[in-house]
């Protein structure tokens, strides 16, 4: 199984722009990113940036992840949500990846909850593929 992405990038590195595109699935069309929307615009409103992407995805692999491990406990998840925040040191680069999971699952107790999730979290593919990195959790059983 293979999945695709493409870049455009025009100029140097500071006043250059670019786009990002799924063409396999069209998600993203066109998607701006520069310099900017990388280092300096905090509210995301102007583009993307690669961190952002990189943070979908490992929100999303994880959630997956983890629905098929409480399915198989027996389990299976009403509701999970989950964000990551991945943090970039310019200069150093990618530091790690907070994942933050508020999860509906009802009759499982909280300590087989977490055990889940720290399964997860240590075997979701984009968990594994981002190795080099710290991938922390915080995870919460609601009602």
């Amino acid at each position: 199984m293979k999945r695709t992405a493409s870049a455009h990038w025009s100029g140097d590195l500071k006043s250059g722009k670019g786009t990002i595109a799924t063409p396999q699935s069209g998600a993203l069309d066109t998607l701006p990113y520069s310099f900017s929307t990388r280092f300096e615009n905090e509210d995301g409103k102007a583009g993307t940036n690669p961190e952002e992407l990189i943070a979908a995805a490992h929100a999303a692999c994880f959630a997956m992840q983890l629905s098929a491990f409480l399915a198989e406990a027996g389990h299976p998840a009403e509701a999970l949500d989950v964000s990551a925040e991945v943090t970039l040191v310019p200069g150093t680069g990618i530091t790690g990846s907070h994942l933050v999971l508020k999860g509906k699952v009802p009759g499982m107790d909280e300590a087989a909850f977490l055990a889940e999730a720290e399964r997860a979290k240590a075997n979701c593919p984009v968990s594994k593929a981002l190795g080099a990195i710290e991938v922390s959790l915080e995870a919460e059983l609601v009602d």
